[in-house]
């Protein structure tokens, strides 16, 4: 079970709010999130409600700041990311609705690009484990989390304007 504690403002100071689960809504518990410390386990934080927004990985250990991490507001929202043991098996596809070139992932990829010659990823089946894709090659730009399940197209998911060039799986190290 994961624990991570949000602070109204940066440096670990001002109210504070506690959470071992999903939370879609921070602003009901804090007016705002400027830091926070992740005691155990895995988390997405958002810089929208309801999972929206940009997100920013974390595992345990003390984030100050909010603005270093790429965040264009404070944290609104967060999600657990439950720890995962078994296979990781992903399939990325070139366009939209499972269109164009398929490749199945079962380990990390620094860059689709390099390995499969394949110059943008604009849908993905994620068939076992939590994966983080990248806008950029080499794990690096913004991200976004995908859990089990279909995502037929990544514009209705709030990444209009982001392309996925790499990929890593979400290990049990958190």
């Amino acid at each position: 079970m994961g624990k991570i504690i949000f602070y109204e403002d940066r440096n670990f100071q001002g109210r504070s709010y506690e959470s071992s689960s999903d939370c879609a809504e921070l602003n009901s518990y804090l007016s705002r999130c400027h830091s926070c410390r992740v005691e155990s386990g895995c988390f997405m934080v958002y810089d929208r409600s309801n999972y929206m927004g940009n997100q920013y990985f974390v595992r345990r250990g003390e984030y100050s700041d909010y603005s270093r991490m790429g965040m264009s507001d404070c944290f609104r929202s967060c999600r657990m990311i439950p720890m995962h043991r078994g296979s990781y098996r992903m399939r990325i596809y070139e366009r939209e609705s499972f269109g164009g070139q398929m490749h199945e992932l079962m380990d990390d990829c620094d860059s689709i690009m390099d390995r499969y010659r394949m110059s943008d990823c604009q849908s993905c089946n994620v068939m076992d484990g939590h994966w983080l894709m990248y806008e950029q090659p080499h794990y690096r730009g913004r991200m976004m989390y995908m859990r089990p399940g279909e995502y037929r197209n990544f514009r209705e998911m709030g990444s209009s304007n982001m392309r996925f060039m790499s990929m890593r799986r979400i290990t049990d190290t958190c």
